[in-house]
C-alpha cells in the first residue's frame, strides 16, 4: 500500500487569515477540535468515508499528515507539498524520532481499563509531591511506554526524551469542565533501532497510541547520523 507524507500550511491568503481564530484557536482544547475538523477538510470525499490517516500540527500554521491517500486541495490550505512515503529500511538501522502520544496501558488496579500512563505513575503520589516529580515520572513512563510499543512494533527504543506532557481537555463548555474529555499528551523524540522492517513500516501506518484523531501517533523519522 503507498502512504503519502505531506505538509499542509494554513493559507496566507487575506480571505483564509480571516477565520485564523476559528482555524488555529489558541486555547489548546478548542485548537485539537478545531484542527480535527480542518484536516479532515483535506481528505472527506464521502460521508461515509473513514478516517486513512495520521495527522500532527507542527506549529506556525503548519501540519504533517501521513495518510493512504493525498490530501485534497481546498482554499483553506497553501498548495500541499507531498512526497511518496517509501522508507527503504533494514535490521539493523538507526532513526531518529519525534512522536506526539496519548499513551495508555491496562490497569489492574482500575478494573481493566485504560489509563494514561503518567498520570497512573502520579496517582502514586502524595498529593503536595506530585508537580515536582510531573516530569521525572513522565521520563520514565514515556521510556517505558516506548520499549513495550517497540516490543510488538518492530523496533527497539536506544534513547526515549520526553520533551513535555500535557493534559488537553477537550471541548468547549466550561460549565461543565469537569465532564470534559481529557488526554494525556507525551511529546517523545529520541532514537532507535529497526528489529522487524515490515512490522516496523505497519506500525507506521497505523500509528503510535491512542487518540489519533485528536493530532496524535504520527511517528517523524530520519536517519540518525
Amino acid at each position: 500500500m503507498s502512504l503519502y507524507l505531506s505538509r499542509l500550511t494554513l493559507n496566507p491568503a487575506p480571505s483564509a487569515r480571516a477565520l485564523i481564530q476559528l482555524l488555529n484557536p489558541e486555547e489548546s482544547g478548542s485548537a485539537a477540535d478545531a484542527h480535527h475538523r480542518l484536516i479532515w477538510t483535506a481528505f472527506s470525499d464521502a460521508r461515509d468515508r473513514r478516517r486513512d490517516f495520521l495527522w500532527r500540527y507542527d506549529g506556525d500554521n503548519r501540519f504533517y499528515t501521513l495518510s493512504a491517500r493525498p490530501p485534497r486541495p481546498n482554499d483553506l490550505f497553501a498548495e500541499p507539498a507531498i512526497k511518496t512515503f517509501e522508507p527503504d529500511l533494514a535490521i539493523g538501522d538507526r532513526l531518529d524520532f519525534i512522536l506526539r502520544a496519548n499513551a495508555t496501558r491496562v490497569s489492574k488496579q482500575a478494573g481493566g481499563k485504560r489509563v494514561d500512563v503518567v498520570m497512573d505513575l502520579l496517582y502514586d503520589e502524595p498529593a503536595e509531591k506530585r508537580a515536582e516529580k510531573r516530569m521525572k515520572l513522565a521520563q520514565l513512563a514515556g521510556e517505558a511506554w516506548m520499549a513495550r510499543q517497540g516490543a510488538s512494533k518492530g523496533f527497539a527504543p536506544l534513547k526515549t526524551v520526553v520533551d513535555g506532557y500535557t493534559v488537553l481537555e477537550l471541548g468547549h463548555d466550561t460549565a461543565r469542565r469537569s465532564n470534559r474529555p481529557r488526554l494525556g499528551i507525551l511529546d517523545l523524540s529520541g532514537t532507535l533501532t529497526i528489529t522487524d522492517p515490515d512490522l516496523f513500516l505497519s506500525a507506521l501506518a497505523q500509528g503510535f497510541g491512542r487518540a489519533k484523531a485528536w493530532g496524535c501517533g504520527l511517528m517523524m523519522i530520519r536517519r540518525a547520523p
